[in-house]
């Protein structure tokens, strides 16, 4: 025990630790998501593949072999999302950078106000706030705005007879940029046959990026919150700007820490 220990080098620990950090991101990036549910399933198919080994059953040990030499393509299919997201975070750029505190709790605030405004008058809306991964690639069409977060404006902005009403409005670094986008719908067919176009779009943007939408229903006037593609149904005012505060404030929290 000792003898190994003597051999150990200040670079394997290094090694170690990196590959160790390496793990615990992942582990941060797929938690809450249905890759968490894919890799208990790859994990499934792993132990059926030493057990069929184990059992002579050469058949089922065939094709698992099979299966399993392919791996590495399969897992870059099924987690194509998570890795685009994953490689996105390299460049960080947070929501609320270069804001004071107040002016974070005014923004939430402001977007509360729009959301229940709206969901009483049955306005649907579709707003997406940036955090981390950049949204410049669903920029290409919509109209630019560049203005500070206000009720009034977002509101105004989904009024059924706007003419950029019936789109994204996207959200950066703390102002409005840019209204009339449009987002990528999810493929998933495990969505509710209720939830409309715009919550098949927040949670498609959702699938590729960081992003917090707040969605007001027209049909229904019910606010929601979708990140990661989960989504939270059903907000009030004091359950949304709770959900927003713990989505979007935390950074700040963090580099205070730091």
């Amino acid at each position: 025990m000792l003898d190994v220990l003597t051999n150990v080098r200040i670079l394997d620990l290094l090694d170690i630790g990196i590959v160790a950090f390496i793990i615990y991101r992942i582990i941060l990036l797929i938690k809450g998501t249905r890759a968490v549910q894919m890799l208990l399933g790859l994990a499934v198919i792993l132990m059926v593949y030493v057990a069929s080994r184990v059992g002579d059953l050469h058949t089922l040990n065939w094709f698992l072999s099979n299966f399993l030499s392919s791996i590495i393509l399969v897992i870059v299919v099924i987690f194509q999302n998570d890795i685009r997201r994953a490689l996105m975070h390299v460049g960080r750029n947070p929501f609320f950078a270069g804001l004071t505190h107040v002016e974070e709790s005014e923004i939430i605030d402001e977007l509360v106000s729009a959301a229940l405004s709206m969901a009483k008058r049955r306005i649907g809306a579709l707003m997406v706030i940036e955090r981390e991964t950049g949204l410049k690639d669903f920029l290409n069409v919509g109209t630019p705005i560049d203005a500070k977060v206000t009720s009034e404006i977002i509101t105004s902005i989904f009024l059924p007879d706007s003419p950029i009403h019936d789109g994204a409005l996207i959200l950066q670094q703390g102002r409005l940029k840019q209204a009339g986008c449009f987002l990528p719908l999810s493929e998933r067919v495990d969505i509710n046959k209720q939830l409309g176009t715009r919550h098949r779009a927040a949670i498609g943007l959702t699938e590729m990026v960081d992003a917090v939408v707040i969605v007001v229903s027209e049909e229904t006037g019910r606010i929601s919150v979708v990140v990661n593609g989960g989504i939270t149904r059903k907000l009030d005012a004091a359950s949304l700007k709770k959900v927003l505060k713990r989505l979007l404030e935390p950074r700040r929290a963090k580099r205070n820490k730091g």
